[in-house]
């Protein structure tokens, strides 16, 4: 390929200092509340608009579309988008060629200037970002304030990961040699993040890729598209040159396969389920005509997480742990608790105290700020309703059950919990992706650490136990990525928890960790013998 002149030069705006985790907002207090509201009925004006495809910077529309509705309320339109298909799969990896060859001879110091900046500026928006996950995937205040938090975590965390990993040296500088190590840029990236953290894990996998010096061609969920059109929209007004992004919607089955397939397409990262994951890799694997490389994919597909809760264990805390990461966003996260594994010694009183606590739970409209909202869409509440149906004959109904239909027109469910669900049944053993917690009598805690082990995936999970024997024990044997002792299996923090599973659960990428920018770079060793 030719080589292309750099683009113009972004301003460099380095940050100094360690990095910090993004401060949560403190809704304790009025006057953020004020704000909440404003940013709300702001976006609530902006509702309905129509986005364009961008393709090498320039808007594109097409005949079908894309209408996000509000999960809370359905006969809201969020944003009406256009829907590539494979007509635009070409256009959208020639423009990202075209990009690579100047976007990977800008500095690192540009770079990740863009990304500083782009953290500055949703910093300075945030309240709104947030409110547009409110409507469009039915987050409450604090599920968006976490998914905002940590999209600027990533901008802040790998921009200072990307200069670090500027500096690398070979560890060893032979007599009469000037050896040097470099991260070099992959190429065209295919980046296909999940609808449950639409911003958060969306910026993630693109903000790795262009600071690492790759182009992407970004396809979000069509059921979340219009917070992945705003941020492309920040991106471009931070200064990303055209062609870096370019955000492309449409069908998986379409548009997807063929950019995974296409032999210009370096690597796909992807986050969503254990199907399409697996279909992606096995797609991948294929030498297409012309491919030149071995594609990489990184991929997080999800988990049926378990937290063990010992006899030992202080019950309370346990419970409200277990409740947290149970329900939070209506379960609908890939390392939420749906399975509690519960000593038959305290199984009956951690029961009836998770009964009382699961019960406080608040369902209702998202812009109100409830404990629980809607689940994505109607095909997800009719799915999980099916498989509470299942709980009810193979368990105990403890609580829940059915919609939450006092909670108005969208799509709620209760917040569920069913007893006595014997191991390796149906509900015990796949994913269901919403507020349905099944609990699990164990004998002892060998026997909780072979239940909770007993599954094809690996993500998180969780030990309460006073026993530092215990604890120990399951560092060792509880097979997961992201394991936490005397504290529920959600949550993970940017730096502090580098996220990312084993088995089923994906690739164990360890997105937020010292590594990942590893995943979207390779290493070019150079050897020159001094003269």
């Amino acid at each position: 390929m030719a080589t292309m002149e750099a683009p113009p030069r972004l301003q460099v705006r380095l940050h100094e200092g360690a990095f910090k985790n993004e401060p949560f907002v403190d809704f304790s207090k009025e006057e953020n509340v004020r704000r909440m509201r404003t940013a709300l009925e702001k976006v609530r004006g902006q509702l309905g608009r129509e986005y364009d495809l961008i393709i090498g910077g320039k808007r594109v529309k097409t005949a079908d579309k894309i209408r996000s509705i509000n999960p809370a309320k359905p006969s809201e339109v969020v944003g009406v988008h256009q829907k590539a298909g494979r007509d635009h799969v070409e256009p959208a990896v020639n423009a990202a060629l075209k990009a690579f060859e100047s976007w990977r001879n800008t500095s690192v110091e540009e770079r990740a200037s863009l990304l500083f900046r782009v953290g500055d500026v949703m910093r300075e928006r945030k309240l709104e970002f947030m409110a547009w996950l409110v409507f469009e995937v039915s987050k409450n205040w604090f599920e968006a304030d976490a998914d905002i938090s940590e999209t600027i975590d990533f901008c802040e965390f790998y921009a200072r990961e990307a200069l670090r990993f500027a500096k690398a040296e070979a560890p060893v500088q032979l007599p009469g040699e000037r050896d040097s190590l470099t991260y070099i840029p992959l190429g065209v990236g295919v980046v296909i993040p999940p609808w449950n953290f639409p911003c958060a894990i969306m910026a993630g996998m693109t903000l790795a890729s262009i600071v690492s010096g790759n182009t992407v061609v970004l396809k979000p969920s069509s059921d979340s598209p219009t917070i992945a059109a705003k941020f492309v929209e920040l991106l471009e007004e931070c200064g990303m040159p055209e062609g870096v992004v370019n955000f492309c919607p449409g069908g998986g089955a379409s548009f997807g396969d063929a950019l995974v397939a296409h032999p210009k397409t370096r690597y796909i990262a992807f986050t969503g389920s254990r199907e399409v994951g697996l279909h992606i890799n096995q797609t991948a694997a294929q030498q297409q005509p012309g491919q030149l490389w071995i594609k990489r994919t990184i991929l997080e597909m999800g988990g049926k997480d378990a937290i063990v809760v010992d006899a030992d264990a202080d019950i309370d805390s346990a419970v409200e742990g277990v409740a947290q990461a149970a329900f939070g966003f209506q379960g609908q996260k890939c390392s939420a608790c749906s399975r509690a594994i519960v000593d038959e010694r305290v199984y009956d009183k951690f029961l009836e105290k998770l009964k009382a606590r699961t019960e406080r739970i608040t369902v209702g409209d998202p812009t109100m700020n409830p404990n629980m909202a809607a689940v994505i869409n109607e095909g997800s509440m009719n799915d999980i309703l099916r498989y509470i149906e299942i709980g009810k004959k193979d368990g105990r109904l403890i609580t829940g059950g059915g919609r939450a239909t006092s909670a108005g027109e969208g799509y709620f469910i209760q917040p569920t919990v069913i007893a006595d669900i014997p191991a390796k049944s149906k509900l015990e053993q796949e994913e269901i992706f919403g507020p349905v917690l099944v609990v699990i009598k164990s004998r002892n805690f060998d026997h909780a650490l072979e239940i909770a082990n007993d599954t094809e995936f690996g993500l998180t999970g969780a030990v309460y136990s006073s026993s530092r024997e215990k604890l120990d024990r399951a560092v060792r044997e509880f097979h997961v990525g992201n394991l936490y002792l005397n504290r529920k299996c959600t949550g993970a923090m940017v730096g502090a928890h580098p996220f990312g599973g084993f088995n089923m659960s994906g690739t164990d990428s360890k997105s937020g960790g010292p590594d990942y920018l590893y995943l979207f770079t390779q290493a070019k060793s150079v050897g020159e013998k001094i003269v």
